[in-house]
């Protein structure tokens, strides 16, 4: 598998104190593979500066392989997170993405991207350039949008349908949906993201579960109960969850069972990643007995 995006360090500031987190939705959704036990590596963006050896320190501990073609940049990314009093974290951002090329020697069946790589100029449009030369059977996407990163809304739109459309797989959570498809429901943004080519689409919806659909198939997945420390890492451990899983399937249609039990997966995984302070998510053996 491959992972393409941003790796950066995020800073957590819950009103108390700050502490220093590897972040970035990639950089966490290949972690998350990562501590699955899958053959995973990351195209990213770093220096060789604290934070960039510290990124790449902590992605390699967990099985993930660092392409020697991110290491390009001058100064490793930032994102400032404040978390409110219910969780939930607002960002401010530090960070550069610029064109990347791709890396040499690898031929994934299954590549992954989304969030900032995606959008931000002048890498996003490499990023396709880039998935599109490989070929991958499973192509994974998580909008994951950044709106403080955001200058033109509908340049924002044209970048994540275009890779809509090179994708078989897209996840967006309920605010993403809610900036993307204004005013749309569950079913009618489903209904846009499947109407572009992939073949699953998913929408988390907080602390109500999520749906994933196919052109045949519409399944609700129930959320499961836990005590919230923080969300960070929680949509990246769904999108990590559903890829170890679609990995494990022929890239043909999904049944109904399929998307409930991947929903189901997705779903307690990133219980498990909300439960506990930053993208912390979660190795095998801690999903074994569920």
């Amino acid at each position: 598998m491959l992972v393409v995006g941003e790796a950066l360090i995020d800073i957590v500031d819950d009103g108390a104190r700050r502490d220093e987190h590897v972040g970035g939705s990639p950089a966490n959704v290949a972690l998350g593979l990562g501590r699955r036990g899958a053959d995973v590596a990351l195209l990213t963006q770093i220096a060789r500066d604290e934070r960039g050896r510290r990124i790449a320190e902590h992605v390699t501990a967990s099985g993930v392989r660092i392409c020697d073609e991110s290491w390009s940049l001058e100064r490793t990314s930032t994102a400032l997170a404040r978390i409110g009093s219910d969780g939930a974290a607002t960002y401010a951002f530090d960070i550069v993405w610029d064109a990347l090329r791709a890396p040499e020697g690898i031929r994934p069946r299954v590549v992954h991207t989304g969030s900032i790589a995606t959008t931000l100029e002048p890498g996003a449009a490499a990023v396709r350039d880039v998935i599109a030369g490989l070929g991958a059977d499973e192509v994974t996407f998580d909008p994951n949008i950044r709106p403080a990163l955001v200058d033109d809304r509908d340049v924002a739109l044209a970048h994540v349908d275009a890779m809509m459309r090179l994708a078989t797989t897209v996840k967006l959570s309920d605010e993403d949906a809610a900036w993307l498809f204004p005013g749309d429901d569950v079913d009618a943004v489903l209904d846009r993201i499947l109407a572009v080519g992939p073949r699953l689409a998913a929408l988390t919806i907080g602390a109500e579960g999520a749906v994933l659909a196919t052109a045949q198939d519409r399944v609700p997945v129930p959320p499961v109960a836990v005590d919230v420390v923080d969300t960070i890492g929680a949509g990246d451990t769904f999108m990590a969850t559903m890829i170890h899983a679609l990995a494990s399937r022929p890239a043909g249609p999904l049944a109904c069972g399929d998307l409930e039990a991947i929903g189901r997966d997705a779903v307690r995984a990133a219980a498990v990643t909300v439960s506990r302070a930053g993208a912390d998510l979660p190795w095998a053996a801690e999903l074994a007995d569920g």
